[in-house]
Parts: C-alpha cells; structure tokens; sequence
C-alpha cells in the first residue's frame, strides 16, 4: 500500500475577497476544499508542463469608431475587392464557422 504524501508545503498568495468567496461557494458545492483544488491545480500543471487551460487574449472585434478616414475606406475597399475577386462565404458557411467557434471560446 502506497505512503500518503505529506502536505508540507504553503502557498500564499491574495486574491480579491470577492474572487475567493465565488471560488469557494463553487468548490463548496463541488465538495472540494481550496486547498485540495489548489493541489489539483498545481499537479496539473506539472503533468502538463504548463497552464492546464488556455491563457490567451481574446480576439476584439473592429471598431471603425477607432479607425482613421484613411483606414476606414482601406477596410471598405478591400471588402469590396474581396467581393469583386469572389473572396465570399455562404449563409450556411458563416453560421459553422461561428458554431466553431463558439464551441472553442
């Protein structure tokens, strides 16, 4: 039979109350003790040798408010220009690519 491991170790680290009163009302109904999901944590990322989620920025859409005159009409234009070249999409196409999308975010 396997020893247990001993938990000698602390981490400390500060988080915003509310941050850890909305983690813990989630790990409570889980029945996971913080310290436990910090644990998983942590061994996840040894095992994956990195951040066990994907950390990424997410992609914002354009803002033509922000947008000089200039880059503007070159936005338009290549619309245009894509159009023109046959650069389109079906309805159907768009809604897949959005659905895959979704389910990635």
């Amino acid at each position: 039979m396997a020893k247990p491991i001993k938990k000698t170790a602390s981490v400390f680290t500060r988080v915003s109350p509310e941050l850890k009163n909305q983690a813990e009302d989630v790990l409570d109904k889980l029945q996971i003790p913080m310290s436990t999901a910090l644990s998983m944590f942590l061994q996840q990322v040894v095992e994956q040798r990195g951040i066990p989620f994907e950390v990424k920025l997410h992609h914002q859409p354009l803002d033509a408010s922000t947008l000089t005159t200039e880059q503007f009409d070159q936005k338009i234009q290549k619309g245009f220009d894509d159009f023109k070249h046959g650069k389109t999409y079906t309805a159907e196409q768009v809604h897949q690519q959005l659905q895959e999308k979704h389910r990635q975010s």
